[in-house]
């Protein structure tokens, strides 16, 4: 087993903080930071900004020059061994002559998934993992969710009220919770892949599904806008599409979408399943166009649905304190369970108050 000093416990935790400044423009790719130190001293770090650009390590190797050579890298993720977009970061730390590798976790991806650990060893450096492996591993749920299960992260956002309501009878829902609450919200959907609605949504509310925050750091990028439309009664006048970014509709029968193209639409045909589309079909093909992070925005339907399935891995709901009334419409329509041992038990992993809201964070037990 490892063992790891305080000094490097220090290093790799500011590793990790310069890996969250990739957590709204690294994805497809994952969040990663390096820090060089040789003889006690920080000689160089980077940290992954965006696909196609520079890794972590390189960054951190071009800052610390000649200093590198004989220098302890700490990085968030073990380096890559593989030729992308950019050259595998093992060969560059190999030619700095770096003597050691502290690693967080080993790459889950199957093109590196310990091999970046064998290049460097058989080059001469010494690799240890495992340090702060859980705080690195939760800064990329979503990467591992899409390598080792062939899906992205779900998470599920809801607005409600203290007694569970979503919306008024008649449909008015904007706005339950306040401005703090909104602002958060533009920041899950920019450290996310996707933002996903069903149709019932699109035709109420007419949502952008955007990021639109300017002091978001996100680059410019938009997550992907997913619909769910079982049989394409999505109007190509829908708002999103005349926004930027990138709209893709999943329905279950293959109806004319000739108009919905035309608006800017990618329409994908899935598997049918109950009255809806596949639900795991539709993740699946998410993580085929490298999709990490899936934020759902739903209504109770669709809420109700992704729980049932088993395919929420996260809840996020803003409470906001007031009450809307018994006739109001709740947060989730799921199967009709008839004895208490059927109920979905969650565990909370946050409770924070945001402005007048409170932001709880939970997870389904298994």
């Amino acid at each position: 087993m490892n063992s790891f000093t305080a000094a490097d416990c220090e290093y790799m935790s500011r590793a990790l903080r310069l890996a969250r400044c990739g957590v709204y423009t690294a994805h497809p790719n994952p969040r990663v930071g390096c820090v060089l130190v040789n003889d006690g001293l920080i000689v160089g770090e980077g940290w992954h900004r965006k696909t196609g650009e520079a890794h972590a390590e390189v960054a951190a190797l071009q800052a610390a020059g000649a200093n590198a050579k004989g220098a302890t890298a700490y990085v968030t993720l073990e380096p890559c061994s593989h030729q992308g977009k950019t050259p595998p970061c093992a060969d560059a730390l190999i030619s700095a002559d770096v003597a050691q590798v502290v690693a967080a976790m080993v790459d889950p991806n199957a093109k590196v998934a310990g091999n970046g650990q064998s290049a460097l060893e058989a080059a001469g450096i010494s690799v240890r993992t495992g340090l702060l492996q859980d705080e690195a591993a939760s800064l990329n749920a979503g990467f591992l969710s899409r390598m080792q299960h062939g899906r992205p992260l779900v998470r599920l956002k809801i607005a409600a009220s203290l007694d569970g309501r979503t919306a008024m009878a008649n449909g008015e829902s904007q706005w339950i919770t306040g401005t703090a609450a909104r602002d958060d919200v533009q920041r899950l959907r920019a450290a996310s892949g996707a933002v996903m609605v069903g149709i019932g949504t699109v035709l109420a509310d007419d949502p952008s599904l955007n990021v639109r925050r300017d002091d978001i750091d996100n680059d410019g990028m938009q997550p992907l806008r997913v619909v769910l439309d079982s049989n394409l009664k999505m109007p190509a006048s829908a708002r999103m599409l005349s926004l930027p970014g990138a709209t893709t509709v999943f329905c279950a029968h293959d109806n004319d979408r000739s108009a919905l193209e035309a608006a800017g639409a990618s329409v994908q045909v899935v598997a049918s399943q109950d009255t809806g589309v596949d639900l795991a079909a539709v993740l699946s093909k998410l993580a085929d166009l490298e999709i990490n992070d899936v934020l759902v925005e739903a209504g109770p339907t669709l809420a109700g649905s992704m729980l049932a399935s088993g395919l929420v891995d996260e809840l996020v709901i803003y409470q906001a304190p007031h009450i809307m009334g018994s006739e109001a419409r709740g947060m989730f329509t799921t199967p009709q369970w008839q004895s208490i041992d059927q109920r979905l038990n969650l565990e909370i992993v946050d409770v924070r108050k945001i402005g007048a809201d409170l932001k709880i964070t939970a997870r389904p037990k298994p």
